[in-house]
């Protein structure tokens, strides 16, 4: 018998007993936000991510050093100078409904997420066939060789690769997929959402982890929970005060102003687990007035003063946040400081108004989307508005809540015909430390992330990136990347800050990471 085959049956015939041992274990949680869409393919909102990665698994995780590792697969073969790859998966994966995980399930979901993930059409392309030669082996025969494969298929950022069963991938993308049958570690309990209160997660019995020291989405995922409660509590008083009287067990993005509370409540511990931490960013409607003119764009990144943003943001305590900050993250291997004066020089904002009227710019709507309950991007975006204001443009400030900003940020329509100008956004710092997954430097047009810029010279960059031959080259072509965005300017960076979290001291075990919910235990 093979050594992996051991270990997993071992791990099958030890679950019951796990089971036993900690039946009734409830976790209860409170995220960043409302879970207002399920489909991770669908959105790239990162707590759809986060659900996604609880009720689905990838073929491969990426630990914490940004490598990949099997974790569906068993291991792979690379052949022909590179050119054919061999993925066989573990045996006895099984999706929540009991059937077997197939390699054509596996093939039909890579089609699907890479139709709307820059970097798995990136694979795509370099695809020139795509199969499963039976039951357990996925075969990609490639044009070209594309060491970063398994990179691809183990990205933890938005969107994730999710792999669902072959029925639910052939949903074209452009649809939600509603119904959550995956392969994770959880298993999600529809009958029990209330959408905009809360969503349940049930432990997945039939999970087999794979091997390894949990890292990162990588390694063994080892559930200790019988059940995990996600409550959705928009107004952070209340979620801190939740939090001290034990009626809940983790705050996910506890806010800067609350923090001092929490950190004299013995009982709580308040850290950062995600140290690449979040890049803020102000995302433009480049099809429609104002922003479809690259000197309107050029004039409000001028008057962009991103410690006002963090302040705002993330608070007053500068190891919280970082600036000034370009394209890619800080203290990443590509960050640095290639035409960063626009953003770290002094502001003028007469001079950004005076070129605002040079660009033509003769008074039309911003129409202003902004989140009510995610406390951070509110904050940041009143100060937005306010320098949106201050060089001379007419703000329509349309407040609601991040699920409507979610759906409403999907629409083409004009600003005044149900669309939008404008919004502020996040992402993770991991998700912009290369072009390979930094979604919001793509340049695709219509067919790119919401906002659709267009530029050619970035895309024909960022290919250049990938046939980069070492990280001198890479860094080279990072730095042009960083100068020629901030002349066509696909999105405005507005700074990095590292999001606390807040939870009992009965928790421990905590992944360093997004929210996770494997390897965790909860005492008592």
């Amino acid at each position: 018998m093979k050594r992996r085959h051991f270990v997993m049956g071992a791990a099958a015939v030890a679950a019951p007993g796990l089971a036993r041992a900690q039946a009734g274990r409830v976790l209860k949680f409170i995220p960043q936000a409302d879970l207002s869409t399920l489909d991770p393919h669908w959105n790239t909102a990162y707590v759809t991510r986060n659900h996604g990665f609880m009720v689905f698994d990838t073929l491969y995780g990426t630990d914490a050093d940004y490598m990949p590792r099997p974790q569906m697969v068993a291991g792979h073969v690379v052949e022909d100078d590179g050119k054919r790859w061999t993925l066989t998966l573990r045996e006895g994966l099984l999706w929540h409904d009991g059937e077997k995980v197939l390699a054509r399930d596996c093939v039909a979901s890579i089609r699907r997420w890479a139709s709307r993930d820059g970097f798995g059409a990136t694979l795509m392309a370099a695809v020139d066939e795509l199969s499963a030669a039976d039951d357990r082996r996925i075969v990609f025969r490639l044009k070209r060789p594309f060491p970063m494969l398994p990179n691809a298929l183990g990205k933890f950022g938005v969107y994730m690769p999710a792999m669902m069963p072959e029925r639910l991938a052939n949903t074209p993308a452009t649809t939600q997929v509603t119904e959550m049958v995956g392969s994770g570690p959880f298993r999600f309990l529809a009958n029990e959402r209330v959408p905009g209160a809360r969503a349940i997660y049930a432990r997945n019995e039939r999970y087999v982890p794979a091997e390894g020291a949990p890292s990162g989405t990588a390694g063994a995922k080892v559930v200790h929970l019988d059940r995990v409660e996600w409550l959705t509590t928009p107004d952070p008083s209340t979620a801190a005060s939740a939090l001290q009287a034990g009626e809940v067990d983790w705050w996910d993005f506890a806010t800067p102003d609350l923090l001092p509370l929490l950190r004299r409540n013995r009982n709580l511990t308040v850290s950062v687990l995600d140290r690449a931490g979040y890049m803020a960013s102000f995302r433009m409607n480049h099809l429609h007035p104002p922003f479809d003119n690259p000197a309107v764009r050029r004039a409000v990144l001028g008057a962009v003063n991103q410690t006002d943003m963090m302040i705002a943001g993330a608070g007053s305590d500068q190891a919280m946040w970082r600036v000034p900050c370009g394209v890619f993250t800080p203290g990443s291997p590509l960050a640095s400081d290639a035409g960063l004066d626009v953003l770290s020089g002094a502001r003028d904002l007469e001079r950004s108004k005076r070129e605002l009227a040079a660009a033509g710019y003769r008074g039309e709507p911003v129409v202003f989307i902004v989140p009510t309950d995610l406390p951070h991007v509110n904050a940041m975006s009143e100060v937005m508005a306010d320098t949106l204001k201050k060089i001379g443009m007419t703000v329509d400030y349309r407040a609601m809540d991040w699920g409507s900003v979610l759906t409403r940020r999907v629409s083409k329509a004009a600003p005044a015909q149900g669309g939008w100008s404008g919004f502020v956004t996040f992402s993770a710092g991991a998700d912009n430390a290369t072009p390979a997954a930094n979604t919001q430097l793509r340049a695709q047009g219509q067919s790119g992330w919401f906002g659709w810029p267009e530029d050619q010279e970035l895309e024909s960059l960022r290919d250049r990136w990938f046939d980069a031959p070492d990280l001198a080259a890479q860094r080279e072509v990072a730095r042009q990347i960083q100068r020629q965005a901030f002349q066509s300017v696909p999105f405005i960076p507005l700074g990095q800050y590292f999001q606390a979290t807040a939870y009992r001291n009965s928790l421990s075990d905590l992944i360093p990471n997004f929210a996770t919910f494997w390897n965790l235990k909860k005492a008592g």
